[in-house]
């Protein structure tokens, strides 16, 4: 049976600063994909990720640097998300879009971060959908499900990212989760930019 208890919070030395502007994004997203590629792609990923040049600077131990996201959105299409969500996104989140369209892979069972074009209210996709259902039908899981209910659907895999727009702080950035459905337990973090810099952090512990 799935039950939900409090969400956790992580460590508040997890966090190093949130991200608000393309340029701040642009230069850590270049940073986690460095890092991705050396501590968290097998061999059969490496060989989708890299060409055979950034491959053979790899095997010699040599620094590759690789963009894994993609193009910066337009503003214009920003705006669209927004209107179709009839939401502002958060300052981080804005500045993420801005910088990348998206994001290919990410440090969690997660598949990486929509386009602004496809970010969906939780209910309202297939996998969310189902998640919700099965969590209503479990007694004493109203504040889990009415979370989701509420929550944007961000990035999704095995797992979820999501963002409560009801739960702001004082900088304008929503409150973000880590959700695991089999393990039942969201972890809460006080923004999107910092939702992302953990798993940047859990990348830095395995390098020492």
């Amino acid at each position: 049976m799935i039950g939900v208890t409090e969400a956790t919070e992580p460590e508040a030395d997890e966090v190093t600063g949130v991200l608000t502007t393309p340029e701040e994004w642009r230069v850590f997203l270049e940073r986690y994909g460095e890092l991705y590629v050396k501590t968290r792609a097998d061999e059969e990923e490496l060989v989708d990720l890299l060409d055979d040049d950034q491959l053979e600077v790899l095997d010699r131990g040599g620094r590759v640097e690789q963009w894994l996201g993609a193009a910066p959105a337009a503003e214009e299409a920003l705006v669209r998300s927004e209107e179709r969500l009839g939401v502002r996104f958060p300052p981080s989140l804005r500045g993420f879009f801005l910088a990348s369209d998206g994001w290919t892979v990410l440090d969690d069972y997660v598949d990486g971060v929509h386009p602004c074009g496809r970010v969906v209210w939780m209910r309202d996709s297939a996998a969310g959908g189902r998640v919700i259902d099965i969590y209503a039908s479990i007694p004493d899981n109203e504040d889990i499900v009415e979370l989701f209910r509420r929550s944007v659907e961000i990035a999704r895999g095995e797992d979820f990212w999501l963002l409560d727009p009801t739960d702001v702080g004082p900088d304008g950035e929503w409150a973000a989760y880590a959700f695991a459905p089999k393990y039942g337990d969201p972890t809460k973090h006080p923004s999107f930019s910092a939702l992302f810099q953990s798993g940047y952090a859990d990348m830095e512990e395995d390098m020492d």
